[in-house]
């Protein structure tokens, strides 16, 4: 068991675009495939799909590469951790690269990107940055 989830499925992809696989396997959760969504909606990732097992089950993702064989994302960093949680207002969300990057958010409207949150005027739990 891990002491933190996210944190193992952002260390999963940022292993996996290291070694230039197409694929990853991550255990499901539906934060992990809120995450999962937000990354393929923002051109992050190709896509995902859920696999059932007799466990929990699993989130597949399917990475994206440059042409010349570059990964797209170049840094995954956990913000929000188990022992200091932090949680932001819409207008106070952080900008990745001034704006080149994303931030993922965890809302009460689900999982969802800084560009969203600031749409919809929401705020909550700052999961993690892409860039």
């Amino acid at each position: 068991m891990w002491s933190d989830p996210i944190a193992d499925m952002l260390t999963r992809i940022r292993n996996a675009t290291r070694t230039k696989a197409r694929e990853v396997l991550v255990p499901a959760s539906n934060v992990k495939v809120g995450i999962a969504e937000v990354l393929k909606q923002e051109g992050y990732i190709l896509g995902y799909d859920r696999i059932a097992d007799t466990k929990q089950g699993l989130v597949r993702i399917q990475l994206k590469y440059g042409p010349l064989g570059e990964s797209v994302i170049t840094e995954l960093k956990r913000v929000s951790k188990a022992g200091c949680r932090d949680y932001r207002g819409a207008a106070k969300l952080p900008r990745v690269l001034n704006g080149l990057g994303i931030v993922i958010v965890s809302t009460s409207q689900g999982v969802l990107s800084d560009r969203q949150c600031r749409e919809r005027h929401v705020g909550g739990e700052v999961l993690c940055t892409v860039n």
